[in-house]
């Protein structure tokens, strides 16, 4: 993949429009917002983003000074505690929102006047992605405060409303056989949790042709799947009593009907959407509950990445970039980039199917996995060290496909997202496999 200057700076731009139109509307008291551990003050993480792209655009690649003096003592999530950043003394918002410009006008600058070579292009777009995922994350933390649902949808194509949901059950079979895991050199900017491609052998297996459903998902929670110790692992039981959890956390049950709050508002539970707002452990007790499993990263990526032989009974070695070839996403194929406020049904989108069937596996939510995030064979560390490596500790569960949210620009069939089994604030949700080959 080639980026011009005119490209880098398109995405420079419009990355830091969603950031300021994802906070524009809360109040200064709503930009600090409480502390907990599965969000940070809107303020200091605006911030964040910008000093990221100072320290790693301007001062490491172009030898640069700060711009803010302060800065590092103030953003730097490496060495700043979680639980601190509500009382460091941050600028206020003008003042972060004027720092910010005046980082971005520089990178600008800099892109349209020197030569861009290949380490240019690279830490421009981790600039860029850093900031998509940060973004991403603006929407978990509203979600999580209750504040209102953003305003920077996207208007959406008639083509893909709700008005046709449906369920699209069933399973698709995917044939055993040596598959690549993970990315290629090939395929431009790439994570370094993504690297190498190395093989791995796969057994033949099926896996559903969509996530789960709120429906389905329903049938766990009235069997009273919450309180039943069968179908928990003991980390996964032990949080549940912790929590008391019956139900995903933003469901609520009124007059024999459900109900979910999305952002600030409640609105009836809709049957079809795939369920989301549900942790690793409630994932894997539904699956228990339904006799399925949740598949591995390598079943996973090969369900949506992987191609049949022409005879059908293997894996090919060919691989696609996206589960439908290697065209970029569209609004017919995946619903990313905020199209849309929330997921859509799990019927929709035929066009973005994999070879074998599977449907939605780019987009709408994230997918938990069976597997522990870990390096690949021969893992060496990107200079931003901070990403992927401190994380292989078998604390973290992989999940794949990215969520409604996720940019377009970002995300593929080899992308590896990671979180601990125990968050609900993420947009995840899960699709099963069979027990039976």
């Amino acid at each position: 993949m080639t980026f011009s200057a005119q490209n880098l700076v398109q995405m420079l731009t419009d990355a830091r429009a969603r950031t300021l139109k994802l906070v524009a509307d809360l109040t200064d008291q709503q930009l600090m917002g409480p502390r907990l551990a599965i969000v940070n003050p809107l303020l200091w993480e605006i911030g964040h983003v910008a000093w990221f792209q100072e320290r790693w655009v301007l001062r490491h690649l172009a030898g640069e000074g700060p711009i803010l003096p302060a800065a590092d003592s103030l953003y730097d999530s490496a060495r700043i505690p979680h639980d601190d950043r509500w009382s460091l003394p941050l600028p206020s918002r003008q003042d972060t929102i004027a720092y910010m410009q005046r980082v971005l006008d520089r990178i600008v600058k800099l892109t349209t006047s020197q030569q861009l070579g290949e380490q240019e292009i690279y830490f421009r777009c981790l600039a860029v992605f850093h900031e998509d995922m940060h973004d991403e994350a603006f929407i978990y933390t509203r979600q999580t405060l209750g504040y209102p649902s953003p305003t920077c949808k996207i208007s959406t194509p008639a083509l893909v409303c709700d008005t046709s949901a449906a369920p699209w059950p069933g399973d698709v079979a995917i044939p055993g056989g040596s598959f690549s895991l993970g990315s290629r050199p090939d395929q431009g900017f790439i994570f370094d949790n993504e690297k190498w491609a190395h093989p791995r052998e796969i057994k033949p297996f099926k896996i559903a042709r969509a996530p789960v459903t709120n429906v389905e998902y329903v049938q766990f929670v009235e069997d009273r799947g919450y309180e039943r110790r069968e179908f928990w692992g003991q980390v996964g039981w032990a949080w549940r009593e912790r929590f008391q959890a019956k139900q995903p956390i933003y469901w609520q049950r009124k007059e024999k009907a459900w109900f979910v709050r999305r952002f600030r508002d409640v609105i009836p539970l809709a049957p079809h959407l795939p369920v989301i707002h549900v942790n690793w452990y409630e994932a894997d007790a539904y699956c228990r509950w339904a006799g399925r499993r949740l598949p591995t990263e390598a079943e996973w990526e090969a369900a949506a990445a992987g191609e049949p032989t022409v005879d059908g009974q293997s894996l090919s070695l060919s691989k696609r970039k996206y589960p439908w070839g290697e065209t970029a996403p569209a609004p017919d194929r995946a619903n990313l980039d905020l199209r849309h406020n929330g997921p859509i049904a799990v019927n929709l989108l035929p066009a973005g199917e994999s070879a074998f069937g599977c449907r939605q596996m780019l987009g709408n939510v994230w997918e938990w996995t069976a597997s522990d995030f870990e390096a690949f064979p021969g893992f060496s560390a990107d200079p931003y060290k901070e990403y992927s490596e401190p994380w292989f500790s078998g604390t973290h569960k992989v999940l794949r496909g990215g969520a409604y949210t996720t940019r377009s620009r970002m995300i593929h069939n080899g992308y590896r997202n990671f979180y601990t089994p125990d968050r609900r604030d993420v947009l995840a949700g899960f699709r099963t496999c069979s027990l039976e080959a």
